[in-house]
């Protein structure tokens, strides 16, 4: 039995028995090379990474990373520096030795900025200088060194002596007899006598006898108190 069943397979095999199990092989093997495809394509349709990348192409895979761009810190404005604000100085008076043009008493003070009641003028108004009383004739020094610039006879002060001490300081003495001592171009030293106390000033006649005495600095009145020596 198991004899006949042998020879009936072999009878197979040797007549179309062949071709059909031919045919049955070359299926199997196309049906796997489809499954085989398929099964590589069924991966989502993903791309090779960069390592497959890398073997493919027979090399490791450089992977370059470009650094986010660092933002710039804020620019910070630097506070505004305080301007110092200057303080009024003292004229300088040159040369430094400076005298009293007289003794007296001041019967009437500096005012620029506040007006003064004048008997004379019976009027308000300021007043550039000092007025140092003295008697008639009392002899009047210059109160520094420096040049005669002016001996003039002023319409409302009278007789007047104006003298340069250079950089812009000047001194004026008014209110002078008729004719002084020294004349424009003269250079006189600290105490040197310049004239004497007139009452040539219609300006301010009604006050007692006395000098009227300015300190200027570039033509600005200046307050002869703060310059003259202590007595």
């Amino acid at each position: 039995m198991k004899k006949m069943n042998t020879e009936k397979l072999l009878d197979f095999f040797g007549g179309k028995g062949f071709y059909i199990v031919l045919f049955l092989c070359v299926a199997a093997i196309g049906i796997s090379g489809y499954l085989l495809l398929f099964s590589n394509n069924g991966t989502g349709g993903q791309s090779l990474s960069a390592t497959d990348d890398a073997n493919a192409a027979g090399g490791a895979a450089t992977v370059v990373v470009t650094a986010a761009p660092t933002a710039a810190p804020p620019t910070v404005a630097p506070a505004p520096t305080p301007v110092p604000t200057a303080k009024p100085s003292k004229i300088s008076v040159t040369p430094a030795v400076v005298v009293w043009p007289l003794r007296g008493e001041i019967i009437t003070a500096f005012s620029v900025t506040k007006l003064q009641y004048n008997e004379t003028m019976d009027d308000w108004r300021t007043h550039g200088g000092i007025d140092i009383a003295a008697a008639l004739g009392t002899e009047v020094t210059a109160a520094s060194s420096g040049t005669v610039l002016q001996v003039i006879s002023d319409p409302l002060m009278g007789t007047t002596v104006v003298i340069d001490h250079g950089s812009g300081v000047t001194t004026v003495y008014a209110n002078l007899q008729a004719t002084p001592t020294v004349e424009a171009s003269d250079h006189v030293s600290a105490g040197d006598v310049i004239g004497a106390v007139g009452n040539t000033a219609i300006a301010e006649c009604a006050l007692a006898s006395h000098l009227h005495f300015e300190l200027r600095k570039d033509g600005v009145a200046a307050d002869p108190m703060e310059y003259l020596p202590e007595r």
